[in-house]
């Protein structure tokens, strides 16, 4: 089952329709209180979101998604076209992105290669200790358990495990991650670790601080 939440009727019918002749179910909903309740009584294999909606908006739905399945695929599907928002809506949780207008075949293909994906198990990967990164699919796990990251959480840890057990400066981090020689007041590159960290759970003591210096990526947890 997909579940299509899309306030245009016409573009509703439209998917609906490509979808199902492509053998697949499909309920779609106008608004986002009908889609709750469609969660509430049954999970779908696979979520289409349009990201301006009258009242709840889409991301803001797929946040909320989130916050309870981190492995529900999810399309975000908006007229919206710019880098910025693209970048918004992956870092909210999105696995993939279609903007508007978008041509029948290359939604259903893409829907076909999410549920694909999705139905895999311990992908191919490349392992340091108890973290795994399939660059192809931007995809890490924790010992085989997916863990979803933001675009520059992903970056971040690329970066610190393709140089394990090297010690990289902050300014070396800001410069790759974030394409900046000095830090904002906000202390980005700080929030980022201790988020990163948390996200990767028994595996976040693998990165580690070096004291006046940065942080450096050891596979071993402490």
């Amino acid at each position: 089952m997909i579940y299509l939440l899309e306030d245009d009727e016409s573009i509703r019918k439209l998917v609906m329709y490509a979808l199902g002749t492509q053998g697949f179910e499909t309920e779609g909903f106008d608004t986002a209180p009908l889609f709750w309740e469609a969660m509430s009584r049954k999970k779908p294999e696979l979520v289409i979101l349009d990201i301006m909606l009258p009242g709840e908006d889409g991301l803001s739905v797929l946040v909320k998604i989130r916050r309870t399945d981190q492995k529900l695929p999810v399309i975000m599907l908006t007229a919206k076209s710019t880098e910025y928002d693209r970048v918004e809506g992956l870092d909210a949780g999105a696995d993939d992105y279609i903007s508007k207008p978008f041509g029948i075949m290359e939604l259903t293909a893409r829907v076909k290669a999410l549920l694909r994906r999705s139905k895999q198990t311990a992908p191919a990967g490349q392992n340091f200790g108890p973290v795994k990164i399939v660059t192809e699919s931007r995809e890490v796990y924790v010992n085989e358990e997916p863990v979803k990251l933001t675009l520059k959480e992903y970056e971040l840890l690329s970066l610190l495990t393709a140089n394990s057990d090297i010690v990289l400066t902050r300014e070396q981090l800001l410069e790759r991650v974030w394409g900046i020689g000095t830090e904002p007041e906000n202390r980005t590159l700080d929030v980022h670790i201790r988020t990163l960290r948390a996200k990767l759970g028994p595996a976040g003591s693998c990165i580690q601080t070096v004291r006046g210096i940065g942080y450096k990526f050891n596979g071993k947890p402490k």
